[in-house]
């Protein structure tokens, strides 16, 4: 999930002076693994995976555990602004920041805040921004109550572990590399990781690109809107459908889904992964200066070393690498509503789909899928079944209104 500021309301002069303030507070306050009193040269935090997102349990100022999203597309450690008002933060200003989709949103500096990871002790970090991020709850099916990302990341060197749902956090220092994956270059942009692949549409050439390595998005690989437009990728012999439910720091995103032939990373080629044309006008998907996202699904694939210190990321291939990008589409976007994002509601409907088909129409909530009621299920254990290309038998609620429909997800692309 890139998150950009835009503009705020203060002079460019004022932001540069809180810059400083602000990096002199990470000096203060953050603390590196060997000072954080730990006699090993790593720390293991467990995160959960919810819609491809890492979440992992974070305190504000000594508060209950809440739930961050661990995310290479930020820098700043940012705290939702309704929960910062509930926590009695001290906020100030006016802050302007953009993300993938075309809104910005109107957000406050943080003074007098920090973060701690639980399970990582003694080491704390400030948060700085406060932003509404609200709307994105009931896309993810759980609480959203903040991210963190390159300020964190860049004092360590930070294992990203998908297959054990881990973290691990080395001494940045005394980190030496003996495993079987490969260096790839990096540029810290923003506190961003950037790097250069290769991208081969089909029926076409490879395209060399500079891609972020975005862990924050749930997608595979998103090409950006510019890119699409001077290399022509959405032409009539590519088979793409309507992208539905994309939602981003920025609001709705918009494009086509399709594949491409490959996309490779160092010596790493990923075959056929699926793939956003995106067709947004604004936001970070509407940027020229890269040529796209690298997301959670390919990511997944590898477990990853990020070095910033040393400017690059290990990839190291695990056993999910060469599974193929085979999965099917329902036609459904769903959200998760109510204080425990247990009632699953029909946001959109993608047309000539198996949902389409099926008569399931917006605003339909499920009650129960194979005779499993909702509330013992969530959003992201939902989401992950109905790409499945298997029969699934679901009792649908529309109005007063119950129906029994059977739904079966197929390969659209």
């Amino acid at each position: 999930m890139t998150v950009r500021p835009v503009a705020t309301g203060r002079s460019w002069q004022a932001i540069t002076r809180l810059a400083v303030v602000l990096f002199a507070l990470i000096l203060v306050t953050g603390r590196t693994l060997a000072q954080a009193g730990s006699d090993s040269s790593s720390i293991s935090i467990p995160f959960e995976l919810v819609n491809r997102h890492i979440v992992v349990k974070v305190q504000v100022n000594e508060s209950r555990p809440l739930s961050f999203v661990f995310d290479t597309g930020a820098q700043a450690a940012i705290i939702n602004l309704d929960l910062a008002r509930k926590l009695e933060l001290k906020l100030t200003g006016n802050v302007r920041v953009g993300g993938a989709g075309p809104t910005v949103e109107t957000g406050a500096f943080v003074q007098q805040a920090s973060f701690t990871v639980v399970g990582l002790n003694g080491f704390s970090q400030p948060v700085r921004l406060a932003l509404p991020l609200n709307k994105l709850q009931p896309k993810a099916g759980h609480d959203f109550d903040g991210i963190i990302g390159g300020d964190l990341i860049k004092e360590f060197v930070v294992e990203v572990d998908y297959q054990s749902r881990s973290l691990k956090f080395h001494n940045k220092e005394s980190f030496t590399y003996t495993g079987p994956g490969q260096s790839i270059a990096i540029e810290l942009v923003h506190g961003h990781p950037i790097l250069n692949a290769e991208v081969t549409p089909v029926g076409r050439k490879s395209l060399a690109g500079r891609f972020v390595l975005d862990l924050g998005s749930g997608l595979a690989l998103v090409l950006h809107g510019p890119f699409v437009d001077q290399q022509r990728l959405l032409g009539p012999d590519l088979k793409t459908i309507r992208s539905i439910g994309g939602l981003g720091a920025g609001g709705k995103t918009t494009g086509r889904i399709g594949r491409v032939a490959e996309l490779k990373i160092g010596p790493y080629s990923i075959n056929s992964p699926i793939t956003l044309f995106s067709q947004d006008v604004a936001g970070a998907f509407a940027g020229s200066s890269l040529t796209g996202n690298i997301g959670a699904q390919i990511a997944g694939k590898f477990r990853i070393f990020l070095d910033y210190g040393r400017s690059r990321i290990i990839l190291e291939p695990t056993k999910t690498f060469r599974e193929p990008f085979d999965r099917a589409f329902s036609g459904l976007s769903l959200v998760a509503e109510g204080k425990d994002y247990r009632t699953f509601r029909v946001s959109e409907i993608l047309e000539d789909s198996p949902a389409s088909k099926a008569g399931i129409q917006p605003n339909d909530t499920i009650a129960s899928i194979d005779g499993v009621p909702a509330e013992q299920l969530s959003l992201s254990r939902l989401n992950e079944m109905l790409e499945l290309p298997v029969p699934y038998r679901l009792l649908i609620r529309r109005g007063k209104r119950t129906l029994q429909i059977v739904l079966t997800p197929r390969r659209l692309v």
